[in-house]
């Protein structure tokens, strides 16, 4: 082998992988190690700043359990989740398709089932609301049968999965639609909250003199036989951190309000929210995933 030098050893390392069977692994590998030594090369890396990320990297991977994904939260408040997100938003999404947002690590199969305007807040208290509309799709005909999975914090801010018991589901569910696409879900009024910041990556966001805050958000997470996936989220208006959200994840088409007197609320005693999502049909070339799902599959017990 020639001597290396900084620029060679791209190529050198490169050519290593040249009979990489898969095309698309080749490629995507190919691209991450130009990036990687262009930047190495850019910021003139130090052997010490290395070994301090590599340090990083190995603490990251040990904060992680079966009920803690701390690779997501890194990648969340780097912003490449809601990147990868984007992408995949542009390129699948059909008409006037509800936007999606981030998935996050608290999702969770399995989730209790529960009827039409029933309350997700088996064990939690706080003050109420209601979720209420209909799934339709691109002509805006109601989707009968559709599932809705409904999950957020309590009125504290916090998870079932961060809770003393995270074997206990609370605060989620699943609904179905009825015969004209509609639903209605009883809820807590969710409260912004940190990320947690006890870990690496907090130590990161405090490196940055970063808040580390989310605003209050209900995660939406809906099918319907034939119909793309539709993963989203509903962002409280009124929220201080409305516009800084630490992962990225708000868009202006998914802010809400709860308010009262709605006429056609199902529950004329909470403030409601009414939103309609739209979901597409899927196509034989879709290939989307869950950005930002706990590979852990996490389910109940």
């Amino acid at each position: 082998m020639a001597d290396l030098d900084q620029n060679s050893v791209t190529e050198a390392v490169i050519a290593q992988m040249a009979s990489t069977p898969d095309p698309r692994l080749r490629a995507v590998m190919e691209s991450l190690v130009r990036h990687l030594h262009d930047f190495a090369r850019e910021t003139r890396l130090t052997p010490e700043e290395w070994l301090a990320a590599i340090g990083f990297l190995t603490r990251v991977g040990q904060a992680c359990t079966p009920y803690r994904q701390e690779f997501i939260l890194l990648s969340d408040t780097l912003g490449l989740s809601r990147l990868v997100n984007l992408m995949d938003d542009q390129a699948n999404r059909v008409g006037e398709a509800t936007e999606t947002s981030l998935l996050g690590p608290f999702y969770r199969e399995a989730a209790p089932q529960y009827g039409y305007g029933e309350s997700i807040a088996a064990h939690a208290k706080g003050p109420e609301m209601m979720l209420y509309g209909r799934v339709l799709n691109e002509q805006g005909e109601g989707v009968p049968d559709a599932i809705v999975e409904i999950w957020s914090t309590d009125a504290d801010g916090a998870y079932d999965l961060q809770a003393n018991d995270p074997s206990v589901m609370d605060m989620r569910g699943q609904f179905r639609t009825d015969a004209e696409g509609r639903y209605a879900i009883r809820t807590l009024v969710p409260l912004g909250y940190s990320i947690p910041m006890d870990g690496p990556v907090g130590d990161m966001v405090r490196a940055q003199q970063r808040h580390g805050f989310r605003p209050a958000h209900i995660h939406m997470l809906i099918g319907a036989e034939g119909y793309r996936e539709l993963i989203t989220a509903l962002y409280l208006g009124d929220d201080p951190h409305i516009g800084s959200d630490t992962v990225f994840g708000v868009s202006e088409s998914l802010i809400v309000q709860p308010r009262r007197g709605l006429p056609d609320a199902p529950a004329q005693d909470l403030p409601c929210v009414r939103y309609d999502f739209r979901i597409a049909r899927r196509a034989p070339h879709d290939s989307s995933g869950r950005v930002g799902a706990d590979p852990s599959r996490i389910a109940a017990g």
